[in-house]
């Protein structure tokens, strides 16, 4: 079955780095593209970043581009999203996501998330 399991969160101050990561399995990974999403306090999923299952394509929210990295290796079944700058309106649970189909903010399968949590 899909298994995505998320790594990496904590505590961050502002303008301080994370990197997160995801570990795939159940499904060929290579064959789709991946997004992170997440989802504040009191608030609904927002889609945080995108990528095609080679790699060549990556798209980011407004609100994190500039600041954050998604990467993937294919050969170890890894997701990642290096996040610098990080800001206080980034505290939220992050969630590693299998695109479903075509729309990288559309899911079929997602993880349990791990925290991030920024502040002073």
């Amino acid at each position: 079955q899909v298994q995505l399991v998320e790594s990496g969160g904590g505590f961050a101050q502002p303008g301080g780095s994370l990197r997160l990561s995801c570990a795939a399995s159940g499904f060929t990974f290579s064959s789709y593209a991946m997004s992170w999403a997440r989802q504040a306090p009191g608030k609904g999923l927002e889609w945080v970043s995108g990528i095609y299952s080679d790699g060549s394509e990556k798209y980011y929210a407004s609100s994190v581009k500039g600041r954050f990295t998604i990467s993937r290796d294919n050969a170890k079944n890894t997701l990642y999203l290096q996040m610098n700058s990080l800001k206080p309106e980034d505290t939220a649970l992050y969630y590693c996501a299998k695109v479903a189909d075509q729309r990288l903010d559309e899911y079929d399968y997602w993880g349990e998330g791990t925290q991030v949590t920024v502040s002073s």
